[in-house]
């Protein structure tokens, strides 16, 4: 079984910027994809970003251009810099990833942008 750690929510800002990160643990072979989704109260999970294991990238049109998902496949980890953030950010972020055909998901870490 894979486990999905997320890190680096918080309390920010408009206009502010943060990192999340994403560590993977378990029997791990290779993901074919790895993303970040987020979950704001009383909404639908919804896809922020995701990347697939040769690097290609794809973004919600809310945060394009200003969110970037990069991967570091030596330390199991998945990355989302989060820049000019915004109140309509607000949301619990969770990492997911595709590994053999089955999907993973983190426990989701909280980031909450204050006007």
């Amino acid at each position: 079984q894979v486990q999905l750690v997320e890190s680096g929510g918080g309390l920010v800002q408009a206009g502010g910027s943060l990192r999340l990160s994403c560590t993977a643990s378990g029997t791990i072979f290779s993901f074919d994809a790895m993303a970040w989704y987020r979950q704001a109260p009383g909404k639908q999970r919804e896809l922020v970003a995701r990347i697939i294991s040769g690097g290609s990238t794809n973004y919600a049109d809310s945060v394009k251009g200003r969110f970037t998902i990069s991967r570091d496949n030596a330390k199991n980890t998945l990355y989302l810099q989060m820049n000019s953030l915004k109140p309509e950010d607000t949301a619990v972020y969770y990492c997911n990833s595709l590994l053999l055909g089955q999907y993973y998901w983190g426990q989701g870490t909280q980031v909450t942008v204050s006007s």
